[in-house]
């Protein structure tokens, strides 16, 4: 029997400072997020960020909390429940980090009596600190637990046709009425090293503005290639002029060089280059998270208004909208297709 486990990133239980504390220490202590040696990462996770991100931590996830809970949560799963609604095989929600754990997903399916199972990684892009720890934790949990179990996995869909135009036809509903002179194609950010670990030639990734241009197997890893890739599928759907859009990475963590260029720098110096009404979209997130509604449609909009900014939208991610469940609903027959063929 088949079966279908939607994945995303996760949410502390409630805005409680313990709650907070925990979730960031499960998230902070994956060896694919902060990849380095482990006796490192527990002096500086739980010696030293523990002591203070959490407080910060909860303060923004107040801003943005809803009355059922935490948006990505309860976004993710208003999105799984209109994928379940159009399959006739189970479908489960699970979550990297936090109580909605892989873990539970995967036994949920199981007692289904599902045999083999289609994860799907809520990433559009491929890092190793986001769909590559979702898979090889499922392999994991496969590996030890119910070894007969098989596993297929999405792969990034960031170029996919069908993707970009749900996607595109998003910005553009969102677009309607707002005269903007900029669009900023804001991405999750990461470290530059992950660039290069990700690349399987060991030589390719140079991060020197050429490298994503040239045509080579390490695109399949490759985060930053990847994004751009998006930038470039989106604005050509959506016919955007040359010049009035731009990339930028938000979201950084601890003193290592990042992709850039950064957001909030971005948000900074527009106004001053005469780009005062910009609409901001970021395509890295396919649900409304921290990152999307305080960051960037709070604290990016403050940033750009006090540098100097007449308006300012916040583009909303797809979340659960029609479309992109009909997108997720397609690829899903896809493979039972696939799966039915090979068999």
């Amino acid at each position: 029997m088949k079966g279908v486990l939607l994945n995303n990133l996760g949410s502390p239980d409630s805005t409680d400072l313990k709650d907070v504390k925990t979730y960031l220490d499960e998230f902070l202590m994956d060896e694919r997020v902060i990849d380095i040696a482990y006796w490192k990462r527990y002096i500086l996770i739980k010696g030293i960020i523990l002591n203070f991100r959490p407080k910060k931590s909860a303060k923004a996830y107040k801003k943005i909390w809803w009355d059922e809970g935490s948006p990505l949560v309860v976004i993710s799963e208003r999105f799984t429940e209109k994928v379940t609604k159009k399959m006739d095989i189970p479908v489960e929600l699970a979550m990297r980090y936090g109580s909605m754990s892989m873990e539970k997903g995967i036994k949920n399916l199981v007692d289904k009596g599902v045999t083999e199972i289609f994860l799907a990684p809520l990433y559009p892009h491929y890092a190793m600190s986001s769909y590559e720890t979702v898979v090889v934790k499922a392999e994991e949990i496969l590996a030890e637990k119910y070894p007969n179990v098989k596993l297929d996995t999405l792969p990034p869909f960031y170029n996919k046709p069908e993707y970009i135009k749900a996607m595109s036809d998003n910005i553009a509903h969102h677009l309607k009425g707002f005269d903007y002179d900029h669009i900023l194609f804001s991405y999750h950010g990461i470290p530059e090293r992950h660039i290069k670990k990700s690349d399987p030639t060991n030589n390719h990734c140079k991060i020197d503005g050429s490298c994503c241009e040239r045509n080579s197997v390490a695109h399949h890893t490759c985060y930053r290639h990847q994004c751009f890739e998006t930038t470039k599928e989106i604005a050509k759907t959506l016919q955007l002029k040359e010049g009035t859009w731009s990339n930028s990475f938000q979201s950084r963590l601890l003193k290592d060089p990042w992709l850039k260029p950064y957001t909030d720098f971005e948000l900074e110096k527009f106004p001053g280059m005469g780009k005062k009404k910009l609409a901001v979209v970021t395509p890295a997130f396919v649900s409304d998270c921290l990152e999307t509604l305080e960051e960037i449609a709070m604290e990016g909009k403050e940033d750009f208004i006090e540098a100097g900014g007449t308006d300012y939208k916040h583009i909303p991610c797809m979340n659960d909208n029609d479309d992109w469940v009909d997108v997720m609903v397609s690829w899903i027959d896809d493979w039972k297709k696939q799966d039915s063929v090979s068999s």
